[in-house]
């Protein structure tokens, strides 16, 4: 056995050496810490590992095998592949400026103050055992490695270990881990010490089981000899419980996250996302290489000790002490002392920052406001200390009383308490209804359930009282036994740990559906659910505050200092680009920056009852100071996501970097240009992590990472020419510009420049090699070229053709036609009835089909080709109107129906002759298909728009055929037994439509038939008037005494016409050119009624014509000008001399209504 004085020595000698490395720790400048950091934080996370895991994880396999490995799955699972979690919750932590788990869980639920104080109690309660555990630990380690020697232990109170080493403890967790009021600002002497404890152990458990494995026995002779041995194969041939091991797995998977002290280590002190990565590997490997000996040396404390003799749980010293190794004796000693130390300190910081920010302040502060005004960042440390011993004196006490519980028992009756954690904690992660009462209620109930079915058997069930209760229940009543409720036999734990969880996510979720999530309690599930849906508004009203800028100041010095608060708002100000004037009210950004800063030392629920009592003093009732802050949390948070939905709807990948480099805000575009997962798309992870990923990722094209990413990363955040960087894993080319803002930071924007740079790298190979081949390619493209121009040469021909054809058509052919049409028309009017008179017409009807399918043909043709452009201008209407009023008049009255224009005096901007004949077929179609009733054409304002309607009683247009009709060649069956036609007018209408850009709409009328509609601008003014004006009734005015004088070069057109308007009484003098005309007129005296010249003639053209006669005998005289050339530019021509224009074949009925206008105004003005 050792002399006591040397362990106590040793012991105190430890503690000491962590005293230095924690001084040394805080003494460190920010350089050397970054020497060493990437390590610190993965070892601070095997803080897990506690006397629990050095010494009772050997007695757990001496019981129950490999059931041991449970409470290290849980946490692997967890670091190694769930690390998106860890991220979002370190996020979270940072931008809410978390101090505890308690501040974490009450932040989420509208920072209320119950739910951290019901944390924070069940947090005290479930940890103090654990800390009694390694209380525990200490002192059976002390009674196994002293033996018989006490010369200490009879000491009254020095004794004492065990509050000896308690009392050091809290000593260390005072000065290392409450020395400034800031619970966020990082504790690196603290975190040194424990990253050092953590080798520490490590070292001394692997030397341990090296010692037994290989010099006490030899791998086989240990094996034989546990063969041998009954407590050995026993422990070997143990079947483990699945449903036990999978609880033990659970509930060390919450631990990990939740138990205070690994909150702390894990998120409060952590400082980017890089330490996440690496501590994804690492961690996992030290639970793996801790655990490596527990095997064996449960099997060699099996041999080597009788039943009994030795707590198993002592196993890892008691062999060294037994193979009379004194050295490695103290260094086992040291490393248990170490897992034990290390889990105390932390765990008393942790559980002292929640006393102080989640139960003290808030009963103080509401009561004595006026503490506030004092140095209350010292209070608050005052506060903590004190916590400190209290929770120290507290698990002694609890030590005291324990008796000789396993240590297994005491850690996992922790865990359990601490997984009543679990539903709030991961349901406010998803689940944006949840409420603060729904997670009070839970917990509460969950703690309740737990506390009944395994913290107080813990305590009774050594009493024969205790043993009456356990097995009969409260009054005899067997449902209620606190191990097997309303029957349920299971294994105690996993029947505590489901009753509890069970009950508490039941409660969670029923009492959060009572009731809607407030105001506040909304804005944070904002804030820790993400919402992928762009920003609402939020329902706030403007509250101005009235607490000035230096109240405010002063209120935050009160919590971190007075320079740490002025550096603060300074920043503030630098960043926003203010003054703070500090007699000027705080605005609402300002509001919540101070909140935010109070936070890191009191909390968030604490920091906001400081505020809102800063705020009643300016005559605010508590309602309406807590109301104030709300809003002013909503009003930011709106703009934020504004800003967010308006990043993600650039194209650009876009990242925003504070002045150390680090991502503070970012698009999805710059995740998806540059390929990287979400995990690294976090707020607070360093551009060089980035880089490093990027270049991980493309590791096969790099030879020299580092060197790469220093490139890289000077390349990316110099402002100045844009940088281009291929991807190769991704196979596109990025554009990286660097912008420097005001604070230092950087804005860098991404864009995907692949087409592009492919284009010039295409040309650029194309130059490289165009020497080379230049002979070639000059013979090839000059032989190209010939055939491009021999095809564009033929092209042009079809082209020029295709337009004599038209040309041709529409004079050629038609010449003879409206010849035709002249003759068949004055039999017409000669026959008195009889069979000649029916020939005679069937003959004038077979001559207008031909016309009609003739002028489709060729406007199609000419539509088609493109040769029909519109020219745009303004003009009356009413004009229009009345033009063609007087063209169909006599069409409709020839049929019997009627037909009423409705006038219109606004003007409309279109191309007026393509208008006309859109109308025209129209109008045309609605006589023709309208077997009796009426036709109606008329107009109706719309806004800035005139629609022109046309309504007939005819056959009408099925719904399902309206799509069809508007095709070339398409008619309806019953269409085409009322009326001949080939299906064009419809389908001219249409690209006569798209050409002009005006909306054609067709519906049904209600007493039947149709009703086609033309949508048409409205014009400011009128830029163009109709040569026929006249408001004069059509109707068929007698002839007799005009005469008109017919110039035509087709002499059998001139016969037609002449014989034509013979018939109608009138007197004609023809003439084929011109000058014979000017003779004719001249012998006549003179007076001229009207004139109806054809445009094409052999001298010169019909428009020079009529302008020469008007220059010699009256500028008013009447014409008509009769082509059958149907381009824009006859049409403006004609307009701009005021002649009206009939395409040839000419209708009789439209000529007779023209010349019977003319007669009648000659007639009125003679009178």
């Amino acid at each position: 056995m050792l002399h006591d004085w040397g362990v106590i020595a040793a012991a105190f000698g430890y503690i000491g050496f962590l005293f230095l490395v924690a001084s040394y720790g805080d003494r460190r400048s920010r350089q050397q810490r970054k020497g060493g950091g990437g390590l610190i934080y993965p070892l601070s996370l095997a803080i897990y590992c506690t006397s629990w895991t050095f010494f009772g994880s050997v007695g757990f396999a001496t019981r129950n095998s490999v059931d041991f490995l449970a409470i290290y799955i849980g946490p692997i699972i967890l670091i190694a592949f769930c690390t998106p979690l860890l991220r979002r919750v370190i996020q979270l932590a940072k931008t809410q400026n978390i101090t505890s788990i308690a501040d974490f869980i009450a932040a989420r639920y509208g920072k209320s103050q119950a739910v951290a104080a019901t944390v924070a109690i069940i947090a005290i309660v479930g940890s103090v055992p654990y800390i009694a555990l390694q209380l525990k630990a200490v002192g059976s380690s002390l009674e196994t490695i002293m033996g018989e020697d006490h010369a200490i232990t009879n000491l009254p109170i020095v004794g004492d270990i065990a509050l000896i080493v308690t009392l050091a403890m809290a000593a260390f967790a005072v000065l290392f881990g409450t020395r400034q009021s800031d619970a966020t600002e990082h504790q690196h002497g603290l975190m040194l010490a424990i990253a050092t404890e953590s080798i520490v152990k490590l070292v001394a458990f692997l030397a341990a089981g090296a010692f037994v494995t290989f010099w006490m026995f030899g791998p086989v002779e240990l094996i034989e000899q546990a063969m041998k041995t009954p407590e050995a194969v026993r422990a070997m041939s143990y079947s483990p419980s699945i449903g036990n091991f999978l609880t033990m797995v659970l509930l060390s998977f919450f631990a990990i996250m939740f138990l205070p002290r690994q909150f702390h280590v894990s998120v409060v002190e952590n400082s980017n996302s890089a330490e996440v990565t690496r501590a994804r590997w690492l961690f996992p490997l030290y639970l793996i290489a801790i655990n490596l000996f527990v095997i064996p040396i449960a099997l060699a404390g099996l041999v080597s000790f009788p039943f009994g003799l030795v707590d198993s749980d002592m196993f890892v010293l008691a062999l060294p002490v037994e193979g009379k190794v004194p050295l490695l004796s103290i260094v086992v000693f040291i490393g248990g002392l170490s897992a034990a130390t290390a889990m105390v300190i932390v765990e008393c910081v942790a559980l002292a920052i929640m006393v102080s920010n989640d139960l003290i302040v808030p009963l103080i502060l509401p009561r004595n406001p006026r503490i506030a005004n004092k140095d209350f960042g010292r209070f608050v440390l005052k506060i903590r200390r004190v916590a400190i011993f209290a929770i120290m004196i507290m698990a002694y006490l609890y030590f005291r009383a324990l008796g000789p519980a396993q240590l297994a028992a005491i850690g996992l009756l922790s865990f359990a308490a601490i997984a009543q954690f679990a539903p709030s904690f991961l349901g406010g992660l998803i689940w944006r209804r949840a409420t603060a009462r729904g997670a009070m209620g839970g917990m509460l109930v969950g703690f309740a359930v737990w506390s009944y079915t395994l913290f107080l058997p813990s305590f009774i069930d050594g009493t024969s009282t205790g043993m009456m209760f356990l097995q009969h229940g409260p009054f005899g009543i067997d449902a209620l036994r606190p191990q097997a409720l309303f029957g349920a036999e299971m294994p105690p734990l996993m029947h505590g740990v489901l009753w509890s969880l069970s009950l508490n996510i039941l409660s969670y979720i029923a009492l959060s559906l009572i009731r809607q999530p407030s105001s506040i309690e909304r804005l944070q599930a904002d804030l820790f659910v993400p919402n992928k849906l762009a920003p609402m508004t939020p329902a706030f009203r403007r509250w101005r505050s009235t607490v000035t800028v230096q109240e405010l100041l002063g209120t935050v010095t009160q919590y971190l200092g007075p320079e740490r608060a002025r550096q603060s708002f300074d920043a503030f100000a630098a960043s926003h680009r203010i003054n703070l004037e500090p007699a000027a009210p705080a605005e609402f950004e300002l509001l919540q920056h101070a909140e935010h800063l109070i936070a890191s030392s009191i909390g968030a629920a604490s920091s906001r009852l400081v505020l809102s009592l800063l705020l009643r003093k300016r005559t605010l009732s508590a309602k309406a100071a807590l109301k104030l802050l709300d809003d002013s949390h909503a009003a930011l948070h709106f703009n934020r996501e504004i800003l967010q939905t308006a990043l993600n709807h650039v194209r650009q990948g876009i990242a925003v970097f504070d002045p150390d480099l680090q991502l503070i805000c970012s698009n999805h575009q710059f995740g998806e240009i540059l390929g990287l997962p979400s995990h690294i798309v976090q707020i607070g992870i360093p551009l060089r992590e980035i880089l490093e990923f990027l270049g991980a990722s493309n590791a096969s094209t790099i030879a020299d990472h580092e060197t790469f990413t220093q490139v890289r990363l000077v390349a990316w955040t110099t402002e100045g020419e844009p940088y281009l960087e291929r991807l190769p894993n991704r196979h596109i080319v990025i554009e990286v510009r660097a912008n420097r803002m005001p604070d230092g930071g950087l804005v860098i924007t991404f864009s995907d420049v692949t087409p592009s740079f492919e284009a010039a790298e295409a040309l650029e190979r194309a130059n490289a090699t165009l020497e080379r081949r230049v002979g070639a390619r000059t013979e090839e493209l000059t032989r190209l070229n010939s055939e491009l121009a021999l095809a564009k040469s033929t092209a042009e021909d079809a082209n020029i053709s295709k337009t004599r054809f038209l040309a041709a058509a529409s004079h050629d052919i038609l010449q003879p036609l409206n010849a035709a049409r002249l003759y068949v028309t004055s039999l017409v009017e000669r026959q008195s009835g009889g069979e000649d008179a029916r020939l005679v017409e069937n003959i004038d009807d077979s001559l207008e089909a031909i016309e009609e399918i003739l002028g489709a043909l060729l406007d199609i043709s000419r539509l088609d080709a493109g040769a029909m452009t519109p020219s745009i201008g303004s003009f009356r209407m009413g004009d229009l109107m009345r033009s063609l009023e007087i063209e169909f008049t006599p069409i409709a009255r020839a049929k019997g129906i009627e037909l009423t224009f409705v006038s219109c005096s606004l003007p409309v901007e279109s191309d007026r002759l393509m208008l006309r004949r859109l109308l025209q077929n129209l109008i045309s179609n609605a006589i023709k298909y309208t077997l009796q009733g009426r036709v109606l054409v008329g107009c109706r304002r719309q806004g800035q728009s005139l629609q022109i309607s046309i309504h007939d009683t005819g056959v009408g247009v099925p719904a399902i055929k309206r799509g069809e009709i508007f095709k070339e060649f398409h008619r309806l069956e019953q269409g085409a037994r009322i009326a001949r036609g080939l299906g064009l007018g419809l389908s001219i209408v249409e690209r006569l439509a798209r050409v002009l850009n005006h909306g054609i709409a067709l519906d049904a009328n209600r007493g039947g038939g149709s009703v086609f509609s033309v949508t048409v601008p409205i014009a400011n003014d009128v830029t163009h008037t109709s040569a026929v004006t006249s408001s004069t009734p059509v109707a068929r005015t007698s002839m007799s005494g005009a005469l008109i004088v017919c110039i035509e070069n087709d002499l059998t057109i001139l016969d037609g016409m002449k014989t034509l308007l013979t018939a109608w009484d009138a007197e004609v003098l023809i003439a084929a050119d011109p000058e014979t005309a000017f003779d004719a007129i001249g012998a006549d005296g003179g007076r001229i009624t009207g004139l109806l010249v054809d445009y094409h003639l052999d001298r010169g053209n019909g428009i020079a014509a009529i302008r020469e006669v008007r220059r010699r005998y009256g500028d008013h005289i009447p014409a008509i000008l009769i082509t059958a050339d149907r381009s824009p530019h006859v049409r403006t021509a004609a307009a701009q001399e005021k002649v009206a224009v009939l395409n040839k074949p000419v209708k009789p009925a439209s000529l007779r209504a023209l010349l019977g206008q003319w007669r009648t105004q000659q007639m009125a003005a003679a009178e």
